[in-house]
Parts: C-alpha cells; sequence; structure tokens
C-alpha cells in the first residue's frame, strides 16, 4: 500500500467528521422554529396554491392566518368547512366563508360569431397568440380559443367547446381565479354564484366597429339601462359597457330580452320568472 495512502484517507475522514458537525450544529443552532398552528393550518388548505387568498401561496396564507394578519375565510377552494376547521385550531367561532363565487367567461365570440384576422398556426396558448398583432381574432376584446385558461385550471373545472369558447363546469369551479389571471384578454371574472345574469362581452368599442367584427358584442345601444327596461337603474353605463350594480334584480331578465344583440348570459335559466321568460 502507498504510504501516502492510509493518511490521506484518515485525513478526508476527517474534513467528513468536521464538516459534518459543523452543518449539524448550524442546522441545530439556526434552525427556524415553526408555529404548529402554521403545519395544522397547511394541512387543512387544499394545497391549490391558486393565490385567491391573496397570498403567494398556502404556506404563506397559513402563516398569515396564524399570525392573526389575515382572516381563516380567504380560501375559495376550501369554502366554509375550511374555514371552520382552521378556527377550532385557531380557538375561535362565528367566521363565515365568504359569498361563493364562481367564473365565468365574458366573451361569446367564438368561431361561429366572431371574425378572425388571419389563421394562426403558432402555440396553442392564448398569451403568445397575442404577441403576433394583437391576436388573430378581428376584436380586440374577444376570447382568442386557444385554451390556456382551461389548461391552466388546476381543478379540470373548464373545457373548449366546438365554437372555440371555454366553458366553465360550475360544480367543480372553485373560484381560485387561476382562469382569471391567466387570460391575456381579460375575458374571465368571478362572480357572486347568487348573481343569475351577467354581460359576457368586454368590448370597449361602439356600434359599427364591433359589429363588424362579432355578432354578439355589446354595441353601447343603452337599451338595457333605459328607465323603461331597468327603472331601478340595476344597470348603468361605464363609459361604452353596461354595469349591472343590483346583481339580484329580475329588471336584468328585461334586460336580456331587449338586448339587441344579445349580448347577456343567464347562467341558470330555471331561475328566471316566468313573466320573464321568453
Amino acid at each position: 500500500m502507498d504510504p501516502l495512502f492510509l493518511p490521506s484517507i484518515v485525513a478526508l475522514g476527517g474534513l467528513g467528521l468536521f464538516f459534518g458537525a459543523s452543518l449539524a450544529f448550524a442546522a441545530k443552532k439556526f434552525a427556524v422554529q415553526i408555529d404548529p398552528k402554521v403545519e395544522h393550518i397547511l394541512d387543512i388548505l387544499p394545497s391549490a396554491n391558486c393565490g385567491a387568498c391573496g397570498q403567494p401561496g398556502c404556506s404563506a396564507y397559513a402563516e398569515a392566518v396564524a399570525a392573526g394578519t389575515v382572516p381563516p375565510n380567504k380560501c375559495a377552494p376550501g369554502g366554509q368547512k375550511v374555514v371552520e376547521q382552521i378556527s377550532e385550531i385557531l380557538g375561535i367561532s362565528g367566521i363565515d366563508a365568504e359569498e361563493s363565487r364562481v367564473a365565468v367567461v365574458q366573451c361569446q365570440g367564438g368561431k361561429a360569431e366572431a371574425v378572425e384576422k388571419f389563421i394562426y398556426e403558432g402555440v396553442e396558448d392564448c398569451r403568445a397568440a397575442e404577441l403576433i398583432g394583437g391576436g388573430h381574432k378581428a376584436c380586440q376584446y374577444g376570447c382568442l380559443g386557444l385554451g390556456s385558461c382551461v389548461k391552466a385550471c388546476p381543478f379540470d373545472a373548464m373545457y373548449m367547446n366546438e365554437n372555440g369558447l371555454p366553458v366553465v363546469i360550475e360544480d367543480k369551479c372553485t373560484a381560485c381565479g387561476i382562469c382569471v389571471s391567466t387570460c391575456p384578454r381579460g375575458i374571465m371574472k368571478l362572480i357572486p354564484r347568487s348573481q343569475n345574469v351577467f354581460l359576457g362581452c368586454v368590448s370597449q368599442d361602439k356600434l359599427k366597429a364591433v359589429k363588424s367584427v362579432c355578432k354578439v358584442g355589446c354595441f353601447a345601444c343603452k337599451i338595457c339601462t333605459t328607465p323603461k327596461v331597468t327603472p331601478s337603474q340595476a344597470i348603468i353605463m361605464d363609459e361604452n359597457l353596461p354595469v349591472i350594480k343590483d346583481l339580484k334584480s329580475e329588471e336584468l331578465y328585461a334586460a336580456v330580452d331587449k338586448c339587441p344583440s344579445k349580448s347577456y348570459v343567464i347562467r341558470d335559466k330555471s331561475k328566471v320568472p316566468v313573466k320573464s321568460e321568453q
């Protein structure tokens, strides 16, 4: 055996022991003490890391809740069950989940209704398509139809229909908001589940500019805001778009009936009052 071989092994072994002991000491000395409540809360959360609570992820939310800086009812995917479990850990009661919401698609201009400027053959991603001449849809506000929101949904609560538009499966939707932040056109929105009527358009253009690119786009005619249709001002105009102020007003169904472009959407037609049905 080489006379230098054994000393080398001993030296390396000694260095290994030294560095190992140093790391163990450092780990113990500088260990961050985690509040047990944080771990318990984190175990309860659905681990969607969706950001709907306003925090960058479930871990950050758990820490904020345990510290008392954020209320325990901000987890949309968790709902009331999670609120109650977290409240039990914190030793509090009487906290209700925030009003349940659902994602909706504020565009009805699919392949059959909207005009395309050119045939897009690039990456199947709406954000990528947006970079090519502002997108292939002639309407600069319309859905690009490449399903980025569907792919981003962590709960499989969306799919693309044959008309090239995303569809929300409401029973699966947790209102996490990921589809909202993913869409480059801003057509996805979270609304209260108690709201049955919403405007399916976000275009800021007027009559000619809208009608030339989409059959169902809102062109700011203002009919839905007139006293004859919505006498209580359940709908008002905000620049070129009507805005629903009274989310539960039955006048909204009259607006649906009178809208010349059929831009309004009824989520559940079984809830339409008989007197307002077409």
